[in-house]
């Protein structure tokens, strides 16, 4: 009976395998979409305030004036040690995560509240994409595309900073938050200093220690590709980027820049190169481990992913959770159920706002293939309750319809 069961377990399973995407994934380069902004990220010119210092509604009703705040800081770690230019300086509203800007080589970061920059994607980041990405639900970076305290018109009002916060992302960091409740467009633009904290147990680093040894002109020439890609310079920052490289071949955040900024320009190839160039600078960063890692699983190169993915984990379990997610994917594309189900679980653990209902979903997949048939609905079910796509609602019924009526039938 329990041979027979298995067998039947097995068939029923082929009928249940479906890929799961990668949440939080740019729908046109692969690269996590963690700024909010696709493209080349250029943004709508600020409308124009009236000299009444109101603003007119479509009902003729006066509104108050929204002005545009500049705000401006520093990052440092704890301990005093110096971090790289290019550290991710975020922006939290409610819960919803954009990244503002970048520190430049001083550490310092400056920008405009209610302007949409085309900031660099990152890795490291933990921002939300601009959207749940074909249609697949909330993505694992955490946040819906409810941008709360950005205004499209480039201008915010001041009640809208009440339920904000700043703070840096860089792997192998905790960040303090600065609390922007209170601040007005007059007070001193300067926040004062986000401080990180190293966390043990994580070997890895978002930026890499080549940036200390970089020459000015290399530095410089990274700065300006920054600034550049901020600005949606796409072209300017290309240049500016392999300039740095070219000056010092061992700079490793500019090969990984490098990478991001050619694969949203759709050149594929050239991002692999200039990740490969980045590890072989510097095999602890990262950023660059993350983005093979989504290349290769765009591919359906299930080994390739894994063995990025993994490596990416091993060196930093903590700040990256669409790697242990990508982990999961190809691990179960490769019937490594075991590890599948570690990296799943991960995942889930780390997800502490349940952002990723796919997660349990893909878990509730990699239960069946366990014969775990009782567990395997618990997780089709909740996921279930969590999606609104209707094709996925349509086949996950389908699927947990199987299962139940199997486990009826056939009864341990």
């Amino acid at each position: 009976m329990r041979l027979h069961r298995n067998t039947a377990i097995a068939a029923l399973l082929c009928s249940l395998v479906i890929i799961p995407n990668l949440p939080g994934q740019n729908k046109a380069t692969g690269t996590p979409a963690t700024t909010g902004t696709t493209g080349t990220g250029t943004s709508s010119l600020p409308s124009i305030p009236s000299k009444n210092n109101t603003t007119t509604t479509n009902s003729g009703a006066s509104a108050p004036l929204q002005r545009s705040i500049f705000l401006s800081g520093k990052v440092m770690t704890d301990d005093g040690t110096p971090l790289p230019m290019g550290v991710a300086v975020e922006r939290v509203c409610g819960g919803n995560i954009r990244v503002a800007g970048y520190t430049d080589s001083k550490g310092q970061f400056s920008f405009e509240w209610g302007k949409s920059q085309g900031v660099l994607p990152d890795a490291a980041s933990s921002s939300s994409s601009d959207g749940p990405p074909i249609g697949q639900g909330p993505n694992i970076f955490g946040i819906s595309s409810n941008n709360s305290g950005f205004s499209a018109s480039g201008l915010t009002t001041e009640n809208e900073m009440a339920n904000c916060e700043l703070r840096a992302a860089a792997a192998g960091f905790r960040s303090d938050v600065i609390h922007l409740n209170g601040h007005r467009s007059m007070d001193d633009p300067n926040v004062g200093t986000i401080v990180l904290h190293r966390l043990a147990g994580v070997e890895g680093s978002s930026v890499s220690a080549t940036s200390y040894k970089a020459p000015k002109d290399a530095k410089k020439a990274f700065e300006r590709g920054m600034e550049a890609f901020n600005k949606g310079k796409t072209a300017e920052a290309l240049k500016s980027f392999d300039k740095a490289v070219d000056s010092y071949p061992k700079y490793a955040d500019a090969w990984f820049r490098l990478g991001l900024v050619r694969s949203q320009s759709g050149d594929t190839p050239g991002a692999k190169d200039a990740y490969a160039k980045a590890l072989e600078a510097d095999s602890k960063l990262v950023g660059p481990y993350v983005e093979m890692g989504l290349i290769s699983l765009r591919l359906g190169d299930w080994r390739s992913t894994a063995d990025a993915m993994d490596r990416a984990v091993r060196l930093d379990p903590i700040d990256y959770p669409q790697a242990w997610y990508g982990s999961a994917v190809a691990h179960y594309n490769l019937k490594e159920y075991p590890s599948a189900e570690k990296s799943i679980r991960e995942v889930i653990r780390l997800d502490v706002k349940h952002t990723n209902p796919r997660a349990g979903y893909l878990l509730g997949l990699i239960l069946a293939e366990k014969q775990d048939l009782d567990g395997a609905a618990v997780q089709l079910r909740a996921y279930l309750k969590a999606t609104t796509d209707p094709k996925e609602i349509e086949t996950v019924k389908s699927q947990l319809g199987k299962i139940e009526q199997f486990a009826a039938n056939h009864p341990k």
